[in-house]
């Protein structure tokens, strides 16, 4: 019988919580069960394995990145543009939660049904925000690749403490984004 008060739901939510702390790579059954004052063997009575745990917590990750960038593109105003909220959305989630974020980087499989929803999902704030700039069709697909691999090499980066520079770290990332920004602009009044 299950520990009382443990779920699927509290099991994965704690094993997230840890993943920001150890990494997502880091992660191990035996931390968690620690963590839960439970036996491993417990574990699995609300998991399959250490994998479909990985899984679950990516598409946790995956739907909780897209909601913060949903969130922040109705909040959006102030001078801001919707693509700089939408990078901002990006990165402060990628900072609160390294493990979670690092769970987000690996694609869904053709038969992963619910990663592949979660991710469908997060990609529509950042279509919305590309078509709105003009971009469209194969343009669109180009476009939205780009933007992740520019936010998430950058994230990469400053989680890793690679940016020893003196200059501005904010104020770097600002910049990236503008640049972007300005690129897609020149890139949607060319057709």
């Amino acid at each position: 019988m299950p520990r009382a008060g443990l779920t699927t739901a509290s099991v994965v939510r704690e094993a997230a919580d840890l993943t920001d702390e150890v990494g997502y790579d880091g992660l191990t059954l035996t931390m968690l069960a620690a963590r839960l004052h439970v036996a491993v063997p417990s574990l699995y009575k609300h998991i399959g394995s250490l994998g479909d745990l990985r899984r679950s917590i990516a598409v946790a990750a995956v739907d909780e990145l897209g909601t913060a960038m949903r969130d922040a593109l109705r909040d959006a105003g102030g001078g801001t543009s919707r693509l700089q909220s939408l990078a901002g959305a990006f990165r402060d989630y990628a900072r609160a939660h390294p493990g979670r974020y690092a769970a987000t980087v690996r694609a869904a499989s053709p038969e992963d049904l619910k990663l592949q929803a979660a991710s469908d999902r997060t990609l529509e704030p950042v279509f919305a925000v590309l078509e709105a700039g003009g971009l469209h069709g194969d343009g669109l697909v180009h476009a939205a690749r780009g933007l992740r691999s520019a936010l998430h090499g950058f994230v990469t980066l400053e989680g890793a403490g690679d940016f020893g520079l003196p200059q501005d770290v904010d104020r770097s990332f600002e910049r990236m984004v503008q640049d972007f920004e300005a690129g897609l602009a020149v890139r949607a009044d060319r057709g």
